[in-house]
């Protein structure tokens, strides 16, 4: 079976997505879990928690931040609020937060952002524990399907989002404003970006939280033309990032997706569904961001 994942950036749209076909929320507290599009209450996610078990449904909860020693001071406290808590998984990259979880009944899943790029990597973290990994964006199909006949965890895969290509603990627009004397927020809600020098038309996001700088790709990534490809080759994990495509769009959007799931499952995908979907996906998407399919087409011998 398929399992839909999306991100939620407040309870009201977190109710809709289970509403709309999601089977599992991704949440967290920006603590701890990196480009979430909010930053959840201990209560909230409690709450949340609750209100998917109740429709038969997951939360799992971002635990994925590069943690240095001040935030692994804050780890064992959290651990402790989540195993009360009980959310079916939390998703982990930080080897020193691993070694905590054994002290909890926590299942992981290893999300090491562009590190987990073959089946080693991933048999490696399953031995330790991992019960699913989440796939590096930049893995082409073709390696993909190679790496699907040797591992043995659900392998998750970015259908629909924004991709973010580096993240730097430095404070880099922070510096930047400082170093040209310019008053200036930092934050994600300036939807500030970057340009290639003499390609005004790219647009990589750029934003500051307390985990540091991140920019993201020129696109987002929309694989709702690939999506039957990928449950045919086994990748039945799919996610949804919502962090720049807000509210009931967002929800629009997975609505697209829960139906192509169904569809996919029932046999029933067609080209007509096809066409029918990414006009939708066209239609709720940000009118100021791209989409394509990232690496996914690429020749792995022609990446540099």
């Amino acid at each position: 079976m398929i399992e839909l994942i999306a991100t939620a950036e407040s309870m009201t749209q977190a109710e809709a997505l289970l509403a709309a076909g999601v089977d599992t929320l991704y949440i967290g507290e920006e603590d701890f879990g990196l480009r979430l599009p909010h930053s959840f209450s201990r209560q909230e996610q409690i709450d949340l928690i609750h209100l998917a078990h109740s429709q038969g449904k997951k939360v799992n909860i971002a635990l994925n931040g590069i943690m240095h020693p001040g935030k692994m001071k804050k780890i064992p406290e959290y651990l402790a609020f989540l195993a009360q808590a009980q959310p079916d998984h939390v998703v982990v990259g930080d080897t020193g937060v691993i070694y905590l979880l054994q002290e909890y009944d926590l299942p992981y899943i290893y999300d090491a952002e562009t590190l987990v790029t073959n089946a080693r990597q991933i048999n490696f973290w399953q031995k330790k524990g991992a019960v699913g990994a989440v796939l590096a964006r930049e893995v082409p199909f073709e390696e993909m399907k190679k790496l699907k006949g040797h591992v043995d965890v659900p392998v998750e895969i970015l259908v629909y989002g924004a991709t973010c290509i580096h993240q730097s603990k430095r404070p880099l627009l922070d510096n930047y404003f400082n170093y040209t004397k310019q008053e200036e927020s930092a934050a994600k809600e300036r939807g500030l970006f970057i340009s290639e020098p003499k390609k005004a038309e790219t647009h990589y996001s750029i934003y500051e939280d307390q985990h540091g700088t991140h920019i993201f790709a020129d696109n987002d990534l929309n694989l709702i033309n690939e999506v039957a490809e990928l449950n045919q080759t086994g990748y039945q994990t799919w996610k949804l990032d919502g962090l720049f495509t807000p509210g009931e769009n967002f929800v629009a959007i997975a609505t697209v997706f829960a139906a192509a799931k169904a569809a996919v499952e029932a046999n029933t995908w067609n080209e007509a569904a096809l066409v029918s979907a990414q006009q939708e996906i066209q239609k709720y998407h940000p009118v100021e961001r791209g989409m394509d399919t990232g690496f996914y087409h690429l020749d792995p011998t022609a990446i540099k």
